[in-house]
């Protein structure tokens, strides 16, 4: 069946209402998901679920976001017998929606394996989309397991990464494996900077793949003020058991191995070069010059998601940049790895 424009309309305009409803917050559905997700999952707040609905129905539900999105794209092919099979994280609260979205827009049919760790939240908000566009219901399924897709995408760790490159080996696919983002300091960052820094380390407890995981700093740079404000601002991180025991786990360790860090209320910081830090923890280099920074980031853009910075420009670095606080705000066009999606999907004969 054709994806025709009438179709495309009523869809952008389900998700738009859909984008409403989860603004207003109110929902006895909702919040039982969400209930039930964090009874299940233990990081996923409430809080964090709400954080999530917010940034989804502010920068991919709204009715002109939408229009100026799919006008990137020609959706007018016989694209609804073919059907995709989507394999969700469940690091963060709806991760996987941005490809959800993608497909139900493109026309064609999905499997979607949800994660374990994220069970109820996507289903019951395509159930509310199913108000407003009851066709979707049978173009999305949830199943235990995906049978025959005609196309993949999927994403979870380096190795489940290896597993999946291996069993869609015949058909086209998006692979996903562990990103972890960065932030490039000048020194002469505001407060306002400083704290929008500290959303791109501590929302979703830092489990995300545009979560903040290693700083790079100007030589001999001072954190006194940068965590003064992560003191004034986060010190309800210390109110979370699991947070708080990989907190003391990691400080513990640190200290039995002699291992140079600094310490605050609620994270550690190590002088390490390596991009991924355990929960609790915060990597940082120091830097001599920014073109030392550059060549860093230019030659592992394939492990870096976004770099969060105010002294470089996009024509400077490979990987996605972004604004102090925007980490976890991404937008439509913001593709993880920076592979098109729906180009992916509409390429397909």
């Amino acid at each position: 069946m054709r994806e025709k424009m009438s179709d495309l309309n009523l869809k952008i305009d389900a998700l738009s209402k859909t984008g409403e409803w989860l603004l207003q917050n109110d929902s006895p559905e909702l919040e039982f998901a969400a209930l039930k997700s964090q009874t299940e999952n233990p990081w996923f707040t409430l809080e964090n679920i709400r954080l999530s609905t917010k940034s989804i129905a502010e920068q991919f539900l709204k009715k002109r976001k939408l229009e100026e999105w799919l006008n990137n794209y020609s959706i007018n092919q016989d694209l609804s017998v073919k059907s995709i099979g989507l394999i969700m994280a469940g690091n963060l609260p709806l991760v996987g929606f941005h490809d959800f979205l993608t497909v139900y827009l493109s026309g064609y049919k999905a499997q979607i394996k949800l994660s374990s760790k994220d069970q109820f939240l996507l289903p019951c908000i395509v159930e509310k989309i199913a108000a407003y566009d009851p066709g979707i219901k049978e173009q999305i399924i949830f199943v235990e397991k995906i049978k025959a897709p005609d196309a993949a995408i999927a994403t979870g760790s380096g190795n489940s990464a290896r597993y999946f490159e291996y069993y869609f080996r015949d058909i086209p696919h998006i692979i996903r494996k562990n990103r972890n983002s960065v932030a490039v300091l000048s020194g002469n960052e505001t407060d306002e900077e400083l704290l929008g820094l500290g959303d791109d380390v501590f929302q979703y407890f830092g489990l995300g793949c545009r979560s903040v995981s290693a700083l790079f700093v100007p030589q001999n740079y001072s954190f006194k003020r940068m965590m003064e404000l992560f003191r004034e601002h986060w010190s309800m991180l210390n109110n979370h058991v699991k947070y708080r025991n990989n907190y003391e786990y990691n400080l513990a360790c640190a200290l039995m191995e002699s291992k140079k860090l600094i310490v605050g209320d609620d994270l550690l910081l190590f002088e390490e070069s390596s991009f991924i830090s355990r929960i609790a923890c915060l990597h940082y280099s120091q830097y001599q010059s920014i073109d030392e920074v550059k060549s860093i980031l230019n030659g592992n853009d394939e492990d870096i998601q976004c770099v969060v910075s105010n002294v470089l420009s996009h024509n400077e670095v490979q990987p996605q940049l972004v604004c102090f606080g925007q980490a976890q705000q991404p937008g439509l066009m913001d593709y993880a790895d920076g592979v098109d999606t729906m180009e992916f999907l509409l390429s397909m004969k």
